[in-house]
C-alpha cells in the first residue's frame, strides 16, 4: 500500500495565473494538478509497479476565490489509501478551503493468457505474457515469471486476459511422463516415473517409479521433472 512519507511539510506553490493587487486567481486546472503533485510528493512507489493518480475535476459551477498567499495542501486522515481527500486551502484574511477527492490506482505485473487458452494445451510465448493489472483486481497468488512455466499445461480453460496461476495449470500433470531425479550432496540418480496427479511448482506429488514399480513422494521443480532430496 502507498504511504505518505512525511507530513510535516506542507505542500505550498504560486500560482500567477491572474493577479489583482496582491490577490492571485486560481483556475481548476491549476489547484487540480496542485493536488495531484501533493499526493506524488507523498507516496513510496514500489519498484516494479505503476501508479496513476486521478484527480475529481472540480465542479465548473463552483466560483474559486482569489487568495493573497500561496495555497497549501494537506490530507487530513493522516495516509494515503486507494482513495483520498486533498484540502487544498487558502490562509489569508479571508481564508478558505475546499476538497478534491483523488484516486491511487496500482497496477502490478501478472503473467496473463494473451489468447483463450484451452485445457490441455502448453503455455508458451505465444500464449501467455506479463501485462500490469490493478492491484485491488489481483486474487490470490501473482507469478511474475513466464520462462518458467513454458511447457505447463492449463489444467482448464483460461480466458484472454486471466491470470495464470498454479490452480489452473500444471508443470507436472496426472498420467505425463516425467524424470525422477534423487540427489544428495554426494550422488544423483535420475529414472523414470509416472505422475499420479497434477503438480505446480514447489508441490509434493505422488509418482510411480517405473522400473520398480513402486509409488513415491517427490516435489515438482519444473516442467516433467519431480526431485526426491537424499
Amino acid at each position: 500500500m502507498s504511504k505518505l512519507t512525511s507530513f510535516s511539510p506542507i505542500l505550498t506553490l504560486f500560482a500567477f495565473v491572474a493577479s489583482n493587487g496582491h490577490s492571485t486567481t486560481f483556475d481548476s486546472a491549476y489547484i487540480e494538478n496542485f493536488a495531484k503533485k501533493y499526493i506524488e510528493n507523498h507516496i513510496t512507489i514500489q519498484a516494479g509497479t505503476k501508479t496513476e493518480i486521478l484527480v475529481a475535476r472540480i465542479d465548473a459551477r463552483i466560483k474559486i476565490k482569489p487568495c493573497d498567499l500561496p495555497l497549501t495542501a494537506n490530507i487530513p486522515q493522516n495516509n494515503i489509501r486507494r482513495n483520498v481527500n486533498v484540502k487544498i486551502s487558502c490562509n489569508d484574511s479571508t481564508p478558505w478551503q475546499m476538497y478534491l477527492p483523488a484516486k491511487i490506482i496500482t497496477s502490478l505485473p501478472v503473467l496473463v493468457a494473451n489468447e483463450t487458452i484451452t485445457k490441455g494445451i502448453l503455455l508458451d510465448s505465444s500464449n501467455i505474457e506479463i501485462q500490469y493489472l490493478q492491484k485491488n483486481k489481483i486474487r490470490g497468488e501473482r507469478l511474475t515469471d513466464a520462462k518458467p512455466v513454458y511447457g505447463a499445461k492449463a489444467k482448464r480453460r483460461i480466458t484472454k486476459g486471466g491470470a495464470i496461476t498454479s490452480k489452473n495449470i500444471c508443470l507436472v500433470c496426472k498420467g505425463d511422463s516425467v524424470t525422477i531425479v534423487a540427489q544428495s550432496k554426494t550422488f544423483t540418480i535420475k529414472t523414470a516415473g509416472i505422475a499420479l496427479s497434477d503438480g505446480a511448482q514447489g508441490q509434493q506429488i505422488k509418482v510411480k517409479n517405473k522400473q520398480s514399480g513402486k509409488t513415491i513422494t517427490a516435489q515438482v521443480e519444473t516442467v516433467n521433472k519431480v526431485v526426491i532430496n537424499l
